[in-house]
Order: structure tokens, then C-alpha cells, then sequence
């Protein structure tokens, strides 16, 4: 079973944890999100639609004298929308971002009235006004964080990807300048590439269209990746530390018998969080923004609930969206309790070794493979990894690599992604031998509990 949904209510905490929150303030995040992505694809409609920016220009020009700069230029509308898309996630430094703007806006149109400059301020500096008001009121609500440095780091990925892009657009003009001179190749360039920032003087010709178009892709291009850098969230090593494997493991001899897929909880690409009292865990990796869970919390079941509240406090801290695969029935309803949704997707098939046998219609395909195994002479081998020896070990973890489909290991909840290790001896090794004594086939199980396995590998010589 497989859970997946939004965060439920945040909860209180020390240190790092998101702060409480909810009713109107909660909604704030996701307003602001709304409102950039609406100027975003206001300003991508005007730059892609020539005949838009006619129509749309009152429009336009009553969001640029009250609000912020609307423009008909891709960068620009690259920028709002992945601004968006921060501010939606409630990432601390898009709330930083929009507070200076605002605030340097507020300032601009209070320092314009007071000297008598510009009268038609006084819109912009109420609308903009109760903005960062509500902004600063709600600032508890933007608490995900970014990659340490990333600030510096989107700095030097926009200022290498503009130059690279000027140097690019320059070489484009050269090729085709239309009616520019000569001497204003490289400032329009700039120009274009920058979204008209560069020069406030107008330039006495154009190359072609296709050229304009192109250099403002490449601005975009830029700041993209200037964007992402800056709202990427936090990395995560995806690893066991210290003794928290022995940890995990402890947990298994104790409450493993519950779920046949504890035993891949020691996978050592996941990482752990513990429930306070340390009698439960959830294990995790964290993938493209989403913190994926694998199968149940492992450990006492009266502790999984907190498990389950510090790995969702973790995932919203970061802006990550939680996920659970591979879950029972059981551990679906306590995540679907913290606040999760759950989909069914399958069940596992569980083979009870004292009364299984052969007979009956229903087993007929099964016992015509068994025949057929039998006819060829092949025998099979029962061993603990513990008992193999080392060199034995390195021929079997060379055939079963040798016989893999692909390069990547599947099965995140119901793969261990490493056979032969010395700290898997109590695992079970199947071995099909031909009558030669050649292996053709083999599984490998971990341990459910005391007395039952799960099938971890399953090789054969194609």
C-alpha cells in the first residue's frame, strides 16, 4: 500500500521546527505563489503574442505603476514563475526576496510623495504597504530552507550564465546584425540578453526577429538557473550514521516479526529519523523534492505516530512533499492518521512452508514448472550467507551481477541493493544447480521475524 499526500497542521517545536500556523495566515504562501505566477504568465503571454501587448497594455500598465514591472520578455516571466513556486513552497529566502523588494518599492514611493515627484505613488504605496505588512505578519509561514550558500552560488551561476549569454548573443548579432551598427552590437546584446536593463538609450536599428528572440531565451536561460540554485532545496545525504543501523536493528529484533519488509530498513542509501523516545523510526531518501518513506516506521507500533511527526516535521522544514511506498495495511492507516492519503496498489503473496503442496487445479501451472525443473536434473541448495565462504560469496555476487537486467537496482522497499555483506549473514541464499553442480539460478531472503524470509534477489542464467 502506498500513502501520499499534503502536509497535515504543522506542530510546535524547538530549534528548528516549522513554527505553528494555520487559518488566514496559512494561506499566504500559496496567495503570493498565485499572484507572481499570474504576472508570470502575463508577461510570457505578452512576449510570445505581439498582438496581446496592444490589448493588454492598460493592463499592463496599471500593474506596472502600482505593483511591479511587467515586461514582454521571457526572462522575466521565467523568473516570476519560479519566484512563485518558492513563495508557494514557503521557502525563508523567497519571503526575503519579496520583503526587500517591497520594502525598497515602499520606500521609493514615500520618498517620491514627500518630495513631490510623483503624485500618482500614492496607489503604490498603500497596495504595496499592506503587501509587505502581511508579509511581515505571516513570516512564521515561510520557514523552508535552502541550500547553505545558495544565495552566493545563485549570484555567481547568474553572472556566469549572463556572460556566457552575452558572448553568445554578441557572436549571434555578428552574424546577423539587420540594420544595427556596427558599434552597438555588443550593447544590444547585453541588452536583450538582460531584458532591456543594460542601456536606457534606443539603438538606431534591430537585427532580425529570430535573433531577439533567441537572446532573451538565453537570458531566460540564465536566470533559470540562477533561480533554481537560489530556491533548490536543501540536499540530503541519503546514508546511515553512527549506530543508527545498530539502532534500526535493534528495533527489527524486536518488533520485526510485524512486517515482512523491516529487514530492507537497513538500507544504507536512506536515511533515519527516530521518534523521540527512540522506540520507532521512519526511513527515508529524498528524491527531486519529494522525502519518500519506505514501508512502515520500524519499531514499537504505540511509537509510530511520533515517528511518523518528526519525519513530516523534518519534510516540511525543507519544503520537501512527503511520500510513503510500500506501506502495510496498518502502516498506511497510521500515516493516513498524520494527515496522508492512501491508494492501494497490490498485496504481498505469502507462502505458508508447513501447508503448501503441489496438488489441486489451482497449483497445475506451478507443478508442470516443477516437473520440468526436475526433468533436467537440477537440484537446490538452502545455505545462511554466513555460512558461505568469502571466495564462494565473490562467485555468487559475480553471477548475480552478471545476470542483472540492468544497470540499477529496483525495489526501494523490497530491495536490500547489496548482497554478500558481512552484517546480512542471517540471510537465506536459494541456489538451482544443474547436474553439473553449475549454478543457474538463485534468491536471496532477508529475515521477517524469527521463522519466515522475503525474497530480497531473484537471478537466473538467461
Amino acid at each position: 500500500m502506498t500513502a501520499t499526500a499534503e502536509p497535515a497542521a504543522r506542530r510546535d517545536g524547538a530549534g528548528e521546527d516549522p513554527p505553528a500556523g494555520g487559518g488566514r495566515l496559512g494561506r499566504v504562501p500559496e496567495a503570493f505563489g498565485g499572484l507572481f505566477a499570474a504576472l508570470g504568465l502575463l508577461c510570457a503571454a505578452i512576449a510570445l503574442v505581439e498582438p496581446l501587448r496592444r490589448v493588454l497594455r492598460p493592463l499592463v500598465r496599471g500593474i506596472d505603476l502600482l505593483l511591479v514591472p511587467i515586461s514582454a520578455n521571457l526572462a522575466y516571466a521565467v523568473f516570476l514563475f519560479l519566484l512563485a513556486g518558492a513563495t508557494a513552497a514557503r521557502k525563508k529566502v523567497a519571503w526575503w526576496l519579496v520583503v526587500v523588494y517591497l520594502g525598497l518599492l515602499v520606500l521609493s514611493d514615500a520618498l517620491g510623495l514627500a518630495l513631490g515627484l510623483y503624485a500618482q505613488s500614492l496607489p503604490s504605496l498603500i497596495l504595496c504597504g499592506l503587501l509587505l505588512a502581511l508579509l511581515l505578519v505571516a513570516r512564521g509561514e515561510f520557514y523552508a530552507a535552502s541550500r547553505r550558500g545558495a544565495v552566493w552560488r545563485a549570484l555567481a551561476v547568474l553572472l556566469g550564465g549572463l556572460a556566457g549569454a552575452i558572448l553568445l548573443g554578441w557572436g549571434l548579432v555578428l552574424l546577423f546584425p539587420g540594420t544595427l551598427p556596427a558599434d552597438e552590437h555588443l550593447a544590444w546584446a547585453a541588452d536583450r540578453v538582460c531584458g532591456g536593463l543594460v542601456s536606457s538609450s534606443s539603438f538606431a536599428g534591430h537585427p532580425p526577429r529570430a535573433v531577439t528572440f533567441v537572446l532573451g531565451l538565453l537570458g531566460a536561460l540564465a536566470l533559470l538557473n540562477a533561480a533554481a540554485t537560489l530556491f533548490r532545496s536543501q540536499r540530503l545525504e541519503a546514508a546511515l550514521h553512527g549506530d543508527e543501523e545498530a539502532r534500526v536493528r535493534a528495533l527489527l529484533a524486536r518488533y520485526g516479526d510485524r512486517d515482512s519488509l523491516g529487514y530492507f530498513a537497513t538500507r544504507r542509501d536512506k536515511a533515519v529519523v527516530f521518534s523521540p523516545s527512540g522506540k520507532a523510526a521512519v526511513t527515508y531518501r529524498v528524491e527531486v523534492g519529494v522525502c519518500l518513506a519506505s514501508g512502515d516506521p520500524v519499531g514499537d507500533p504505540e511509537a509510530w505516530p511520533h515517528a511518523i511527526a518528526a519525519w513530516l516535521d523534518l519534510a516540511r522544514r525543507y519544503a520537501w512533499v512527503p511520500a510513503v511506498m510500500g506501506a502495510s495495511e496498518d502502516g498506511a492507516r497510521a500515516y493516513a492518521r498524520a494527515g496522508l492519503g492512501a491508494l492501494q496498489l497490490g498485496d504481498e503473496a505469502i507462502l505458508h512452508v508447513a501447508g503448501f503442496d503441489l496438488d489441486g487445479r489451482d497449483m497445475r501451472v506451478t507443478r508442470q514448472a516443477v516437473h520440468r525443473v526436475r526433468r533436467t536434473g537440477a537440484t537446490c541448495r538452502i545455505r545462511r550467507h554466513a555460512t558461505l565462504g568469502e571466495r564462494e560469496m565473490e562467485e555468487i555476487v559475480d553471477r548475480a551481477d552478471a545476470w542483472r537486467d540492468t544497470e540499477t537496482e529496483r525495489g526501494f522497499s523490497m530491495a536490500l541493493d547489496r548482497l554478500g555483506d558481512p552484517a546480512d549473514g542471517d540471510c537465506l541464499l536459494v541456489e538451482a544447480c544443474g547436474e553439473d553442480r553449475r549454478l543457474l539460478a538463485l534468491l536471496s531472503f532477508v529475515p521477517w521475524g524469527t521463522d519466515g524470509v522475503s525474497l530480497d534477489l531473484m537471478r537466473r542464467d538467461r
